[in-house]
């Protein structure tokens, strides 16, 4: 089983950054894929990365792609969500996820432990 903390969120203006880092608990954090959503009032939650159990294989869907990045050091047990050039509609609460399994998947349903996640608030 995996505990896993966000950190990092806050305000930002339109075009800033933002680090997010989800840290886990658990010495076999590398067994897990982790994926980091969001979820703004009134939407769905939607995927917005993940990354494999080693770190050597990343998903972005088209929205954040070139703009977010996702990285990990299982070693400090923390996985890191690099986020440039914000929008408004980046707004939302964004949740780290984990599940132990050999793939990435951008299906929330898949993953089994969640954050409490963290307000990120872009400005314009």
């Amino acid at each position: 089983q995996v505990q896993l903390v966000e950190s990092g969120g806050g305000s930002v203006q339109a075009g800033g950054s933002l680090r997010l880092s989800c840290a886990a608990s658990g010495r076999t954090f590398g067994n897990y894929v982790v994926g980091w959503f969001r979820q703004a009032p009134g939407k769905e939650r939607e995927f917005v990365a993940a990354c494999s159990r080693s770190g050597g294989v990343t998903d972005y869907p088209d929205f954040v792609k070139g703009r977010f990045t996702v990285s990990r050091d299982n070693a400090k047990n923390t996985v890191d969500l690099q986020m440039n050039s914000l929008k408004p509609e980046d707004t939302a609460v964004y949740y780290c996820a984990a599940k132990d399994a050999p793939f990435t998947s951008r299906a929330y349903g898949t993953y089994n432990y969640w954050g409490q996640g963290t307000q990120v608030t872009v400005s314009s």
